[in-house]
């Protein structure tokens, strides 16, 4: 499997998004779409960007008991996407569910991946607030390990985490990193992060890019020397 820049599409309203997308010419974008732009404009903007022959990581995190994430992910296939989500938290038990759930008519599904932990989260935040004494390290591999049992297609981790993850459930398993800068950008609120170079070093499958390409001044061409880092 080829790697691919994911673009994080963060923005508040359709208007918003098309007139992004618009600048894009000549490339077939994978974008993401998360929870601020979908509970905006619901699943017309899904349809919207696949109508315009875009791939679609559709970011909502699941999170519920394993009945409910079933059903709604019964829902999301519908909508074409590409890849969707969930928290590896919810239980190995969630994520069988949400696979099933997933699963079309035809037999055909969209990719399911499983966050293990936020790249908002450091040590002393998990420790602290969550509870959870082990090092950061171990949870990330031990959910990824819970997410492979659940036969789900690989994670969203750091790209700092994503070697680590390959080298405990094998070369195939999907790591998906945000997290992704550019040397010269602010990390924001995100305290695992590299550069999309280093993040290919690392063993990452996908990176999701938001603010270094959003925020730019010249977000096509942010994007592309995003895949020529990445990608070449």
């Amino acid at each position: 499997m080829g790697k691919d820049v994911i673009i994080a599409c963060d923005f508040k309203s359709k208007e918003d998004t098309i007139k992004f997308l618009d600048r894009f010419t000549e490339e077939k974008l994978f974008l993401k779409i998360g929870m601020e732009l979908f509970y905006a404009e619901g699943p017309d903007i899904v349809r919207e960007i696949k109508r315009r022959g875009h791939k679609i990581f559709l970011d909502l995190k699941l999170h519920d008991i394993p009945n409910t994430v079933n059903k709604a992910m019964a829902v999301l296939s519908k909508l074409d996407v590409d890849m969707c989500n969930l928290h590896a938290a919810g239980t190995i038990e969630m994520m069988k569910a949400a696979l099933e759930g997933l699963k079309r008519e035809d037999g055909t599904r969209p990719l399911l991946i499983a966050v293990t932990q936020l790249t908002s989260t450091s040590q002393e935040r998990m420790e602290k607030e969550l509870l959870i004494q082990k090092p950061i390290d171990e949870v990330v591999i031990k959910y990824a390990q819970n997410a492979k049992i659940a036969g789900l297609d690989g994670v969203v981790c750091s790209p700092l985490e994503a070697g680590k993850v390959k080298e405990n459930c094998g070369k195939e398993f999907l790591t998906i990193t945000p997290g992704v800068r550019f040397e010269t950008d602010d990390v924001g609120d995100q305290v695992r992060v590299t550069t999309p170079k280093r993040a290919k070093e690392l063993g990452s499958d996908y990176i999701v890019v938001g603010r270094p390409i959003t925020k730019a001044e010249n977000p096509v061409e942010a994007y592309r020397r995003c895949v020529e880092d990445f990608c070449d």
